[in-house]
């Protein structure tokens, strides 16, 4: 019995520690966006497809319009900053595609028509038309 009572008495400290350890462990902050283009209440989810999606037409990686953080040991990208150009004229040319698609191809179910791989292809920087 008195063997039964020390394993309750242990169990019921470490159920305390860890509870106590969650309690004041810093909550692990949201990700900042900085959506211009795309809907303010996009999911991950759907934002994360629309990324990976721009990334294969291009042929590129995340880093291609995503400036690093400012932490240089982290090797992480901030998302939210603006400090690449390329991250602009990815919004600019988003504008410039679905102005195209509903002014020349417009389409009842809402699919586009004319997308980033359209010219893209693969290639960052698509041939230019001669």
């Amino acid at each position: 019995m008195l063997h039964t009572r020390k394993i309750a008495v242990v169990a019921t400290l470490l159920a305390i520690i860890i509870v106590g350890m969650t309690a004041f462990r810093p909550q692990d902050d949201k990700p900042k966006r900085n959506l211009k283009v795309l809907p303010k209440d996009i999911s991950k989810d759907s934002l994360d497809h629309v990324m990976h999606g721009w990334a294969h037409a291009l042929g590129v990686k995340c880093n291609f319009c995503h400036a690093p953080a400012q932490d240089s040991s982290s090797h992480r990208l901030d998302f939210a900053s603006d400090a690449k150009p390329e991250k602009q004229a990815a919004r600019n040319m988003y504008k410039m595609v679905g102005k195209i698609n509903k002014k020349f191809f417009r389409n009842d179910q809402g699919v586009a028509v004319i997308s980033c791989i359209t010219c893209h292809r693969g290639s960052p920087h698509p041939e230019e038309v001669k």
